[in-house]
């Protein structure tokens, strides 16, 4: 779907697809990113992580099962393998841990509260009353003309950056020391886009479910997952 370039309608977007989507994908934006750890905030507090090389373990781990995941939902999405109420299910059964679906639907209503101010009269119904990160991402990447790689690409990088950005907070690291980190986490992002734009992957990691769960359960978490 694209849009006619008016100087005031939707169309002011359509020149910079991939700048608009990095942009929406933004952590200070009504999304919530940095209100979410990914399960770092808890992979801390029980010692898994403690220093930047263990965030990189974490983040890679992270990026190669929950971040693929979501990508290639995203992905199907966008290229229009996957409609929204089919995205949904498939987003549910492949997320075992109810905390985590619970994050993904609370920033999927921030996403889609951008989507709204930004294409006003696109049909934003399938994702009401809730819609999954993965399946507004991808639905913004299909409005946008964005394809699934692309928009598979911006999603597990942020999931990576995000975190990154969370673990830096709670250890108080260096943050030259978590951008190299995050630099060096690129060439995964970028293989793991491509490989999600080819299907939809139905892997899981039980060990990241359990901080989710055992994180929702903290009495006063700094973060929301």
């Amino acid at each position: 779907m694209s849009y006619e370039n008016t100087p005031t309608g939707p169309g002011r977007y359509a020149h910079s697809p991939l700048a608009m989507m990095l942009t929406l994908a933004d952590s200070r934006l009504p999304v919530g990113g940095h209100v979410h750890s990914g399960g770092v905030e808890q992979a801390i507090a029980d010692g898994a992580v403690r220093n930047v090389d263990d965030l990189a373990d974490y983040l890679r781990r992270r990026v190669r099962s929950s971040g693929l995941v979501a990508a290639s939902i995203a992905a199907a999405v966008a290229d229009g393998h996957l409609d929204e109420a089919a995205a949904q299910r498939e987003t549910d059964a492949r997320t075992p841990s109810s905390a985590a679906r619970k994050a993904s639907l609370a920033q999927g209503r921030g996403m889609l509260r951008l989507a709204r101010r930004m294409w006003p009269d696109h049909d934003w119904s399938p994702h009401t009353p809730t819609t999954h990160l993965p399946v507004i991402s991808g639905a913004i990447g299909r409005a946008s003309a964005l394809s699934g790689f692309h928009t598979a690409l911006i999603l597990v990088y942020t999931t990576m950056s995000g975190s990154a950005t969370a673990g830096q907070r709670l250890l108080a690291l260096d943050p030259a020391d978590v951008a190299l980190m995050i630099a060096d986490l690129g060439a995964d992002c970028e293989r793991l886009a491509a490989e999600a734009a080819v299907e939809p992957a139905d892997l899981s990691d039980p060990i990241l479910d359990v901080f989710a769960e055992r994180h929702e359960r903290q009495p006063m978490p700094l973060f929301m997952s």
